[in-house]
């Protein structure tokens, strides 16, 4: 995450020109700047909360019964397939580059470095509250319940962390904002349907 929001920087950085149009966001060192310490500080206290948690011991593995899953949840109680899981990679680092279209854009490009520091606190925001929520709410991974599963899979940390994706949030995040921006700057585009459609694909996707 860290070298994704160095690479971002750099980029914007790069790209940027001189202000020559109008912007409809302004950045507010005083509110954006703390609210973006606070999104990375969340996101510590998230990770920390993760690292801490613990772990399924193999006869509570053993006591999982799908009959007791929430009946909304248990028709994928079992599911484990770890190429799905590296398919899934492909968009969702893909989604982190999509703001950077922007680039192309003149009236957008204008304003690169406010639009980099605002991507970075939406980004900062959906860690804080994901890696909280995961460090603090105990839902195991459908795949303790399958019977094919690796018993270490199951052993793992990770596997009580099943709410929320942090994927989706996460890939959700960047296709969103690049789609808002572009509509702001953009309002009467026709392009504008075509792009949310984009932006909601990706992360359902993932």
């Amino acid at each position: 995450m860290i070298k994704v929001l160095r690479l971002i920087c750099i980029l914007f950085l790069f790209t940027g020109n001189a202000q020559k149009s109008n912007s409809p966001y302004v950045w507010d060192w005083k509110k954006d700047a703390i609210w973006t310490g606070a999104g990375i500080g969340g996101t510590a206290l998230g990770l920390l909360a993760i690292k801490n948690k613990t772990p399924l011991t193999e006869i509570e593995v053993e006591n999982l019964l799908k009959d007791e899953v929430f009946f909304l949840d248990r028709w994928a109680a079992g599911y484990y397939s770890e190429k799905a899981s590296n398919i899934s990679d492909i968009p969702f680092y893909a989604a982190f580059g999509t703001p950077l279209i922007l680039a192309l854009d003149p009236q957008a490009n204008d304003h690169s470095l406010i639009l980099a520091g605002l991507y970075i606190e939406s980004l900062s925001t959906t860690s804080a509250l994901f890696t909280l929520t995961a460090g603090l709410v105990n839902r195991s991974r459908p795949l303790v319940y399958g019977d094919e599963v690796p018993l270490g899979e199951k052993l793992r940390i990770t596997a009580r962390r099943s709410f929320y994706s942090g994927h989706v949030a996460a890939s959700a995040t960047a296709t969103f904002f690049a789609a808002k921006v572009y509509s702001d700057f953009h309002p009467d585009s026709p392009w504008t349907p075509y792009i949310w459609a984009a932006a909601a694909t990706i992360p359902a996707g993932v």
